[in-house]
């Protein structure tokens, strides 16, 4: 009876403590889910405003980088095998992109962030150099920062294996170098950000976003990569919604980092390059009936719709300048119906080499060291991570070029990995399957209504 008696309180222990940490987990989720800030949501169900008639360009994460900087040498080797950017040919890629816009129909572009490698001085002041050719040519041009372009402790220079640490800029030098591109005719700024609405044509208006964490960055030591905005950015851009609605004006956003998860397990993996609180601040900008959003960060092409009830959002995430493929969105508003046609110029920067093989290739080998130095995180090394590695640098090129094709997804022979690298590969899996899933719209060339 004693035994029974014991039994059964050692039984309603375990049952009560997992009861506990089942109401941990839950009440711990509901409060993560919960909006981190107090958005203003628009609550009028008058209709929304009609977008005009618009042609413009979308480049993004141009990393525009000083040759004179460095280009050899140790140091800047592992620099380049750390990161799948074509560094050395920056310049060279950003002069034919605005060429090419140049000859385009497109009366204005959006730069969604990242303009140079490590916010060197002397790079923004290449940036704003090149892109003086388009607003000479009457074509306006409209940039938010990156989380490499401001107040960035780690610019440096390079000169054999040594690193030299070079003038960066702050958020206000920031405002004078890109004066005219966006700052210097903005409707309005905000005060805790370089946030600016500027109005490029009648009844549209450009909502430049600043999702960066530049403040924290000296703190850090490093350059922040995760996002978010504070309660008085999302208060002024509350006010700036509610005017352009009351005036019947059109919006679209530009920011650097994510308004939607662009793959599922995006969130998990790499949380930094959505929007903190990405889900509430998507259903923000829906309820004001921005219907377009223009991203990058992530160095993708790619374009997912965020819907909430009866409200959405189209994030257009536009791939590197200096990333292959190396593209270019061309996109068009007409009828209330959007277009968009990517350009990708890294085969057409020097045709009849092998350069642009050669630039894919580089991309999937620095995916490759960064996951295989991942897997070391899990123990996984040897064969083990050269085939996981592989499929992981696959699905990640596969992401970056867009409309990712499942039927192309090159086979894994699970049965060549040991006990513990397949045990590994199933928990990560996710990011394979997640990386090769590519929902509609199509993310290269797409067309859809904006009603």
């Amino acid at each position: 009876m004693q035994k029974h008696r014991k039994l059964k309180i050692v039984l309603y222990a375990a049952a009560a403590l997992i009861v506990v940490i089942g109401g941990y987990f839950l009440i711990s989720g509901w409060i993560a889910g919960m909006p981190k800030l107090n958005y203003t949501l628009n609550t009028d169900a008058g209709s929304a405003a009609a977008y005009p008639d618009a042609d413009f360009a979308v480049i993004s994460d141009l990393h525009v980088y000083d040759p004179l900087l460095g280009t050899t040498g140790a140091a800047f080797e592992t620099a380049m095998s750390l990161d799948r950017k074509l560094l050395r040919d920056s310049v060279e890629l950003l002069d034919y992109a605005i060429g090419d816009i140049l000859a385009s129909n497109a009366r204005f572009v959006l730069i969604s962030g990242d303009m140079t490698k490590d916010g060197e001085a002397v790079c923004h002041a290449i940036a704003a150099e090149k892109l003086k050719r388009l607003t000479d040519a009457g074509i306006k041009v409209y940039v938010i920062p990156g989380n490499h372009d401001v107040s960035n402790p780690v610019a440096v220079s390079y000169s054999g294996d040594m690193e030299t640490p070079v003038n960066n800029i702050s958020p206000e030098e920031f405002a004078q170098i890109y004066a005219n591109f966006g700052y210097g005719d903005a409707l309005e700024r905000d005060a805790d950000s370089l946030s600016y609405v500027a109005e490029p044509m009648d009844g549209l208006w450009i909502l430049a976003i600043d999702s960066c964490r530049y403040t924290e960055n000296a703190a850090a030591g490093e350059a922040i990569v995760g996002g978010k905005i504070s309660q008085t950015t999302a208060d002024w851009i509350a006010s700036v919604l509610q005017r352009a609605k009351s005036e019947q004006k059109a919006v679209i956003t530009i920011m650097h980092h994510g308004v939607v998860e662009h793959w599922d397990g995006q969130r998990k993996l790499h949380e930094d390059y959505i929007i903190s609180d990405y889900a509430h601040f998507g259903e923000f900008l829906a309820s004001y009936d921005v219907r377009l959003a223009f991203t990058g960060h992530y160095h993708a092409l790619d374009i997912v719709r965020g819907d909430f009830n009866d409200k959405y959002i189209y994030d257009v995430e536009t791939g590197s300048l200096i990333t292959a493929p190396c593209p270019i969105r061309y996109c068009s508003i007409k009828g209330g119906e959007f277009e968009v046609n990517s350009e990708t110029i890294v085969a057409k920067l020097r045709p009849g080499t092998d350069f642009a093989p050669e630039s894919a290739e580089f991309v999937k080998t620095t995916v490759v060291l960064e996951a295989k130095k991942t897997l070391g995180n899990y123990f996984v090394g040897g064969e083990d991570a050269e085939i996981i590695g592989d499929a992981v640098g696959d699905a990640f090129t596969a992401h970056y070029s867009g409309d990712e094709d499942p039927a192309k997804r090159p086979a894994l022979d699970e049965s060549r990995l040991s006990l513990w690298g397949r045990f590994v590969l199933g928990q990560q899996k996710y990011v394979l399957d997640g990386l090769w899933n590519d929902p509609a719209p199509n993310d290269v060339n797409a067309r859809f209504e904006l009603k």
